[in-house]
């Protein structure tokens, strides 16, 4: 029985090993997590600003349309991003003109016009194209598989835009040739890539078995060391281009796929949580019927973009947000846009956008008053969310910082956040040892170490600031009541007078 035993539990430790090096390691990379080594990169203080996107057009109309009714109705807003498909084949980065005539004049506008903008790409090289102007792309792909610079040769995946092999980053000559490909879009002076989530497919397969390794230029590699290749390689050659570049990354998209974040940290100047669904929670057992370009299946929603933002400054990004009102499914309910919108407020990323109706002057006017509000908040605390872009580049404290109590955090020293993540008003909170002030009607101490519940109007969110905290803001409106018009070009700080306190303010122009 003894030796049956030790057979058994030996047999159990080889497997355990075999598993280790033929799954765990080449695709999570853990124990060893290299790519989360290091601190988040100088996020530049336009991309802490307002974004927006939509992807139910994708042209240039559209993109006008929607920034002319922003513009009008006075909602603040700094990068736009072209989501797929932008270019004529995946990944061929030349601009569909049907979709965006005269791409040199029209980007020239945006810029002239004080906005950024973000282009959609990802490491793939296509045969097969969904949704661009020429779908089948074969020949396209053998002349570029057959000089070399494709991944394991000839070798094929499908993925949600199609189906195509992976650049090689490791051969110098595919990446001068990718990197020339890319230059038309460098000279149109974009000013960031938003760098989907392809590099997590790279993998061969053994009887139908996903094996996380594929053949490159300098030998095997494995999924992890291809993911930490296209962030990085991709973020290193924008900087090239432009000194304020950025990338937007995946950091988590749930537990399971990627628990130790999908870009590197040092490669992630901006990071975003996947694709959640319209809705508030997950709904176990059902998958998004309206769209099937998502990376993953599954239910997700706000409490799942929550819980993936918390995990992902547990894990030291930074500047993460999500898809406000989530990225895809039927009808956005107002309440929920107005909570996401709210809660998006604090977090370094302001990322409005996705499927569904994002002109907000043809939703309800509750959405759209209460909306401009809380965007014009989040460009306000700029200073400050810049001040701790500056820090944790420097090695110290990040902007989110997850507290006791579900879901709360800290936003900087100041704040304490508590994620409103069901469809109620009333919401409990609960408050860390000190002095606190409710933040939309600061009349009132709130004693610490003590759990209230509260109703919080939808124009109101479930915001405190710590007694002490100094605040600087760019106020350029009277929205939030800190100033006006007038208060334009000077910092105006609000100050919570307790005991003897300071901030450092970090100049983004300096």
């Amino acid at each position: 029985m003894k030796k049956l035993l030790k057979v058994v539990l030996t047999l159990f430790l080889l497997l355990c090993i075999l598993v280790y090096f033929l799954w765990i390691w080449p695709f999570w990379g853990m124990p060893f997590n290299g790519q989360r080594h290091g601190t988040p990169p100088l996020t530049p203080a336009w991309a802490l600003e307002c974004w927006l996107w939509e992807d139910d057009v994708n042209t240039a109309d559209r993109v006008d349309e929607l920034l002319l009714g922003y513009k009008e109705h006075d909602i603040p807003v700094r990068t736009i991003i072209l989501d797929s498909p932008w270019s004529t084949r995946y990944n061929d980065f030349i601009v569909d003109t049907t979709r965006y005539p005269q791409p040199e004049t029209w980007f020239n506008q945006l810029e002239n016009d004080g906005y950024r903008v973000v282009l959609w790409m990802t490491s793939m090289v296509n045969s097969f194209s969904k949704d661009t102007k020429f779908k089948k792309t074969a020949d396209w792909y053998d002349d570029i598989a057959e000089k070399g610079f494709l991944a394991a040769e000839k070798h094929q995946v499908k993925w949600w835009k199609g189906r195509g092999g992976f650049i090689d980053y490791t051969n110098p000559e595919a990446m001068q040739w990718w990197q020339k490909q890319q230059q038309p879009i460098f000279d149109l002076g974009i000013d960031g890539w938003k760098l989907d989530g392809t590099a997590t497919f790279f993998s061969s397969d053994l009887f139908g078995f996903p094996l996380p390794y594929l053949h490159t230029f300098s030998g095997r590699m494995t999924t992890r060391q291809y993911m930490d290749f296209y962030y990085r390689e991709e973020f290193k050659n924008g900087k090239k281009h432009n000194p304020e570049f950025i990338t937007l990354a995946r950091a988590l998209d749930g537990n399971i796929i990627h628990p130790e974040g999908f870009a590197p940290i040092d490669a992630a100047p901006v990071t975003w949580v996947g694709d959640q669904e319209h809705i508030w929670q997950a709904q176990q057992g059902d998958d998004d019927p309206f769209f099937d370009d998502k990376i993953f299946g599954g239910s997700e929603g706000i409490e799942t973009a929550i819980q993936d933002i918390l995990g992902s400054a547990e894990l030291g990004y930074n500047v993460i947000g999500s898809d406000i009102a989530g990225f895809s499914g039927a009808e956005i309910p107002p309440r929920l846009y107005i909570r996401w919108a709210q809660f998006s407020t604090f977090c370094g990323l302001f990322l409005n956008g996705g499927h569904g109706e994002r002109a907000l002057w043809k939703r309800s006017q509750q959405e759209l008053e209460i909306i401009r509000k809380f965007s014009w908040l989040h460009t306000e605390l700029v200073p400050y969310m810049y001040s701790y872009v500056v820090a944790a580049h420097n090695g110290g404290k990040i902007l989110q910082r997850p507290t006791r109590g579900k879901y709360h955090y800290f936003f900087g020293d100041a704040f304490l956040i508590a994620p409103i993540y069901r469809d109620t008003l009333s919401h409990t909170v609960q408050l860390p040892p000190g002095k606190w002030r409710y933040f939309f009607d600061d009349s009132r101490i709130f004693t610490g170490d003590q759990t209230i519940e509260k109703e919080f109007p939808l124009d109101e969110y479930p915001v405190f600031v710590r007694e002490g905290a100094i605040i600087p803001l760019n106020v350029e409106r009277s929205y939030t009541g800190f100033g006006d018009r007038a208060s334009h070009g000077y910092t105006t700080v609000l100050i919570y007078p307790d005991t003897l306190n300071q901030f450092t303010l970090s100049d983004p122009t300096s």
